[in-house]
């Protein structure tokens, strides 16, 4: 009888990771500047005023404010205005 298990070969045994994609902050939250509000494949949210957009599609807060969710011209966008005092 052998003492070691045969070293099958095997073809699976990989996976990648997921890509943890989504809105991350919703309508009416408040956030800081560098926050990610959306992880996205493409722009399904456009970049509004105080919104960037970055190399992977990742919408993030260019300043501190409340995030909102609009309609503008027929596309989703994503703005972040100032909170007034």
């Amino acid at each position: 009888m052998a003492h070691k298990k045969g070293q099958g070969s095997t073809r699976n045994g990989r996976d990648s990771n997921p890509n943890y994609h989504g809105l991350k902050r919703h309508d009416g939250q408040v956030v800081t500047t560098g926050s990610i509000l959306v992880r996205q494949t493409g722009t399904k949210f456009h970049p509004g005023e105080g919104v960037g957009l970055g190399r992977d599609y990742t919408v993030f807060a260019r300043r501190d404010g409340v995030v909102r969710y609009e309609r503008r011209r027929n596309r989703r966008q994503v703005s972040v205005y100032p909170i007034e005092a």
